[in-house]
């Protein structure tokens, strides 16, 4: 997903839904990290998911992201899983336009 903000073009990659024991995972580019969770537990889980998240990025070598976790009490797994593929969407989205740009100049040719 693209949000245009004059000439600013933010990629967002989302996964998740707001189901109980699930979560929706948003991560956007940033020059930074930051993380963000809002739980329906975080009293008793918030650090633990900034944490999990954290380790999650480390292992993936990713260091300037922002993640928005919105959990309803979702297990380790279920983060991972939805953290994960809301980087691949992140990611899709940047490959996308690389071939539609390659695409432009092939045919500016």
């Amino acid at each position: 997903m693209h949000v245009w903000s004059g000439d600013l073009v933010l990629r967002i990659g989302i996964a998740g839904t707001l189901e109980s024991n699930d979560c929706i995972i948003t991560v956007l580019e940033s020059d930074k990290l930051i993380i963000e969770v809002k739980s329906v537990v975080y009293d008793f889980f918030g650090k633990h998911i900034e944490s999990f998240i954290k380790n999650i990025l480390d292992e993936l070598k990713i260091k300037n992201i922002k993640v928005i976790c919105e959990d309803k009490g979702a297990l380790d797994y279920t983060i991972k899983a939805r953290l994960i593929t809301a980087i691949k969407r992140l990611e899709e989205q940047k490959w996308e336009e690389v071939y539609y740009l390659f695409r432009v100049i092939i045919q500016e040719c």
